[in-house]
C-alpha cells in the first residue's frame, strides 16, 4: 500500500475541493500556499500517479490538461473561448461494443462556446 504523504494529501485534498478543473500549473500554486519548498516536478508526479491509479481523472485540453477530483461518471463541456470546463451529470447510453471487450470507464468530453462566453 502506498503511504499518502503530506504532498499527496495536500494535492488530492485540495482537488476534491473544488468544482473547476485546475491545471497543473493552478494546483502547484495552491500546493505551494501550504507547502512553499514543493516542486513543480513533485506536483507532476503525484498527478501522473493519482491519475494512474483512478483517484483523479486527467482532462486533456488544447493547450494543457486539466485534472477532476471527482471521479464519479459524468462528462465534460470544455469551452473553446473562455476554457472554462462544465461537469455534466447527465447519463449516457455506452454504445456496445461486445466484439472489443466491456467497458469499464469512458470519458466525454463535448466541445464549443459556453453560455456565458455566447452573451
Amino acid at each position: 500500500m502506498e503511504r499518502l504523504t503530506s504532498q499527496k494529501k495536500i494535492i488530492l485534498d485540495y482537488l476534491k475541493s473544488v468544482k473547476t478543473h485546475p491545471s497543473a500549473e493552478k494546483i502547484y500554486l495552491e500546493a505551494r500556499k501550504k507547502l512553499p519548498q514543493i516542486s513543480q516536478g513533485t506536483v507532476y508526479r503525484i498527478l501522473s500517479q493519482a491519475t494512474k491509479k483512478g483517484g483523479i481523472r486527467e482532462l486533456p485540453c488544447k493547450i494543457c490538461s486539466h485534472f477532476d477530483g471527482d471521479i464519479s461518471q459524468h462528462a465534460h463541456f470544455s469551452c473553446e473561448k473562455c476554457g472554462k470546463i462544465y461537469d455534466i451529470f447527465e447519463k449516457f447510453k455506452v454504445p456496445s461494443v461486445k466484439k472489443v471487450g466491456k467497458v469499464k470507464n469512458y470519458q466525454l468530453c463535448f466541445y464549443g462556446i459556453c453560455k456565458n462566453c455566447k452573451k
